[in-house]
């Protein structure tokens, strides 16, 4: 093996991360060259994870990017192993920008799609190279689960853990600013409240008729009588709704409100929301 210098070992372990030994060993098969002994490193780190991958990977991040001027947004969910690399600033920096690259990229229809693609923060690489070097860093396995892109504007919000995050995709005025904020405090409710549908007309029929026959029942054996039980159903299933409805939920921020009527003094339409808990 050629022999190399402790400068060049340094110099490599700086550009990639890596543990020293494992650098002096790159530079050694590589016969002291720098770009070569690169490759050789992910190459090995890519047989390391064929190795470890039927690990389990039971935590992760989700993660959001919303640009409402350019109506895109996308949603995604990188698994890992230990909830320390979950949490770490670089599986979080690469999850921000897969999020990122999905949403002002040409699109994907599926997370290999989605990988083989050049990072939006780091050009000279694809998403699956940047996911491989971390790899090489951190020794364990990952895994792009899920991922989602709207083309149409969106707000966003995800927990800062990580664990939910939602989209609402709005219609109507959506380039100000304060339009862009309203939309993230709705999306910011859809991950506290979780709400079933967006509006009634999307709740399962079969789950209104099984609550209507529930409420009716109880207004019997309350001894009310018929002629005013359907009245009193229908007020009944208001609240319902309100528990279990985007758009009839009070809003978080100011219970005075609905959801709805916050999106319409905001001077748009919730069209559409995703959300989704880590491993949903």
């Amino acid at each position: 093996m050629a022999e190399v210098t402790a400068a060049a070992v340094m110099a490599l372990r700086d550009k990639t991360g890596l543990p020293m030994m494992e650098c002096k060993k790159a530079l050694q098969e590589c016969g002291g060259n720098t770009d070569q002994a690169v490759e050789w490193l992910r190459k090995q780190g890519i047989k390391t994870q064929a190795m470890r991958a039927d690990r389990e990977m039971s935590t992760g991040r989700l993660a959001v990017y919303t640009d409402p001027a350019k109506g895109v947004a996308a949603i995604v969910e990188m698994k890992c192993e230990s909830a320390p690399v979950a949490g770490s600033p670089d599986f979080k920096d690469l999850v921000n920008d897969i999020a990122k690259t999905l949403a002002l990229g040409p699109g994907a229809a599926t997370p290999a799609d989605l990988l083989s693609q050049k990072s939006q923060a780091h050009p000279e690489k694809t998403l699956g190279e940047l996911k491989d070097d971390l790899f090489n860093r951190m020794r364990e396995v990952f895994d792009l689960s899920r991922i989602c892109r709207i083309d149409s504007p969106c707000g966003g919000y995800a927990h800062h853990d990580g664990s939910k995050a939602a989209l609402v995709e709005i219609s109507g005025t959506t380039s100000t600013p304060e339009a862009a904020t309203a939309a993230k405090e709705i999306a910011m409710h859809v991950v506290a409240l979780a709400p079933q549908a967006l509006n009634k007309d999307d709740l399962d029929p079969a789950v209104v008729q099984k609550e209507r026959e529930i409420l009716t029942e109880a207004a019997r054996s309350e001894g009310k009588p018929e002629n005013i039980i359907t009245k009193m159903i229908e007020g009944r299933l208001r609240n319902f709704f309100s528990q279990c409805v985007l758009l009839e939920q009070p809003f978080v921020k100011d219970d005075k409100q609905t959801v709805g009527q916050f999106a319409k003094a905001a001077g748009f339409d919730v069209k559409k929301m995703v959300n989704w808990k880590l491993g949903g």
